[in-house]
């Protein structure tokens, strides 16, 4: 009887933790679900948010790609955001190998900034930022908003990257150099080919980031040939109209990357943040 009992509670347990599953998820799509339904929306369809149109329409998707030249923005932000990504993962790893192997205290001091400049606010900096990047002549560049993401995310790479470095045994290192492998050789050769988890990690959290990036890029790219993302859409948004189908078919299509990219590396992604986390 006592084991039925406990079956019968367990059963119980499972069925109610599948209810509070699916209500989480439901709270997290319903966002995912009024965008799309939206998107294929005319903007005289008055209708309710949550009515998928009986008969949906390209209308507002052909608008933002023609009107809203979202085509021309999702190229500028690939560019921002590879060139971003590239070299947050490069400095990060090659400035967390050092910091992660010897233990000095100038090195857990420097450790201990960078965590401290990732709790800095990015508005709170915005201003002399904007300052310097008009002294050095980089506003409406490229260049100038590369500086400013990298240098923005680069503590948390760092951070991540040197976690996960700690967690590989320093024998690894010994027993390469008895092997005739040299100082310098001893990261490319047998520390990175160890962290593609992590590197994964870092690339999806600074990518997503840097994609989505508006306060930075909102006033570093004034030009229109030079509007990302977040900044096309914004234009939907107007004192005297607004498009809400057309903002949110360009919402969609930009989606479609990062999701395409997360589905491919998420069992890297959740792997390289439990090891950053725990080591």
């Amino acid at each position: 009887m006592a084991e039925k009992k406990k079956s019968k509670l367990k059963t119980k347990w499972n069925w109610l933790k599948s209810v509070i599953a699916v209500i989480i998820a439901g709270f997290f799509f319903a966002p995912f679900y009024i965008i799309l339904s939206l998107s294929f929306k005319t903007r005289a369809d008055r209708t309710s948010y949550w009515l998928f149109p009986s008969e949906p329409s390209f209308e507002s998707y052909m608008y933002a790609l023609d009107r809203g030249d979202i085509g021309l923005a999702i190229v500028n932000t690939l560019i921002v955001t590879v060139f971003s990504v590239v070299l947050i993962l490069f400095l990060g790893a090659i400035a967390a190998y050092p910091l992660s192997r010897h233990k000095t205290k100038i090195n857990k001091f420097i450790l201990s900034c960078f965590v401290g400049v990732m709790m800095v606010p990015p508005l709170s900096v915005l201003v002399p930022i904007y300052k310097e990047l008009v002294s050095m002549g980089g506003i409406n560049t490229f260049w100038g908003i590369i500086l400013i993401t990298v240098t923005y995310n680069l503590p948390m790479s760092v951070f991540m990257f040197s976690n996960f470095i700690s967690g590989i045994p320093k024998e690894l290192d010994e027993a390469a150099l008895i092997d005739g492998c040299s100082q310098f050789m001893i990261f490319p050769r047998i520390i990175l080919p160890n962290m593609g988890p992590v590197i994964s990690s870092v690339l999806i959290l600074t990518g997503v980031a840097i994609w989505n990036d508006y306060s930075f890029q909102l006033y570093v790219l004034q030009k229109p040939k030079l509007k990302t993302i977040t900044l096309a859409i914004s234009a939907f948004f107007t004192e005297g109209s607004t498009n809400m189908p057309a903002a949110a078919a360009a919402t969609v299509i930009s989606v479609l990357p990062l999701a395409v990219i997360y589905i491919c590396l998420q069992k890297y992604f959740v792997k390289g943040s439990m090891d950053s986390a725990v080591k």
